[in-house]
């Protein structure tokens, strides 16, 4: 009899299923748990995101976790809870969140790690541009100003596993001319949270290091650009050395003018976000996204979408206004 009643309750419980993912396949739940949106740049991807979501007739629910990891769990918890059909998370820290990806896969619910790759845990998709491809870029427009001299690595967050996939696009492009003797590594170091202070706060500990002889600094992004190049100012060399970032923010563009900044990394969000809704929709209807690639991410190889992104320095920065990611006013606005 017990035997009967848990076969009859286990077959309810899976039409229940079933029942939920058809009805729910064509107006799909997606909770977006995102690392900071105190940061612009994640708040631009939210509405990317939510505005293509919507028109693929799926309902986001958003959470920003502050650049809390305990805070991200709970809400990666909480959006479980909620009965969302799919995930994406934009991890705060890559190394932490295994067993909050393994309570939703154990609901039925699909994961997406987005532009950041989570670490160790079971995975659907992952979506970012080449990460590789724009450390590459960065150690590429610094050596273009400055083929020769002293170089310093600012890079960034260490519980950030982009972080580490810059410094290996950063090296491959580096090391050669190391071992050529055209460059020489003076410093290197990663920068929690990726905080603008605490790159200033690095880069004057390493001018005094080094008696200002920097030629060149490789940040990671736009933000640890700007600490580095407050620290330059403070010693009359912001446009002295070269120094390059990525995530075209507005101030780091405006840097890119003037020339205090040599170049940064243009990765057209409103694509990553576009593509993203799209991939978390076809998972949830059993359709085959166009994956390009394959990331082993400790805990299996994850099928992944990489998109292109872009190099602008001074020449190139008006694409940033031909594909209306800001005005002309508000680039040459002081």
């Amino acid at each position: 009899m017990k035997k009967i009643l848990s076969t009859l309750v286990a077959s309810a419980l899976l039409m229940a299923a079933s029942g939920h993912a058809m009805a729910d396949a064509k107006n799909p739940k997606i909770g977006f748990s995102i690392d900071d949106l105190r940061t612009e740049r994640w708040t631009r991807d939210r509405d990317y995101f939510v505005a293509a979501a919507q028109g693929l007739g799926a309902k986001v629910f958003v959470q920003s976790a502050d650049a809390s990891e305990q805070k991200q769990i709970a809400q990666i918890e909480n959006l479980i809870s909620r009965g969302v059909d799919v995930l994406v998370i934009v991890p705060y820290n890559a190394t932490v969140l295994n067993n909050a990806i393994r309570e939703a896969k154990k609901a039925n619910i699909k994961v997406v790690s987005y532009d950041r790759l989570a670490l160790n845990a079971d995975l659907d998709a992952y979506i970012s541009f080449d990460n590789k491809a724009v450390g590459e870029m960065q150690a590429q427009g610094v050596v273009q100003v400055k083929p020769k001299g002293n170089y310093y690595l600012l890079g960034g967050a260490p519980t950030d596993n982009n972080a580490k996939m810059l410094r290996e696009g950063q090296m491959a492009v580096l090391q050669p001319l190391v071992d050529k003797g055209d460059i020489k590594i003076v410093g290197k170091q990663w920068v929690k949270d990726w905080s603008p202070a605490e790159a200033m706060s690095i880069i004057e500990n390493a001018l005094t290091a080094n008696s200002n002889k920097i030629d060149a600094i490789v940040a990671s992004n736009d933000s640890t650009a700007g600490g580095a190049i407050q620290a330059l100012a403070s010693q009359k060399l912001s446009g002295k050395v070269a120094v390059s970032g990525q995530d075209a923010d507005l101030a780091a563009i405006k840097r890119v003018v003037a020339g205090t900044q040599s170049m940064t990394v243009y990765k057209p969000l409103k694509l990553l976000a576009g593509e993203a809704a799209k991939l978390s929709v076809q998972l949830v209807r059993n359709e085959k996204p166009a994956f390009n690639a394959q990331y082993d991410n400790g805990f299996k190889k994850v099928n992944t979408l990489l998109l292109k992104p872009t190099m602008l320095t001074k020449s190139n920065v008006d694409l940033l206004v031909t594909d209306g990611f800001y005005t002309k006013a508000q680039i040459s606005a002081k």
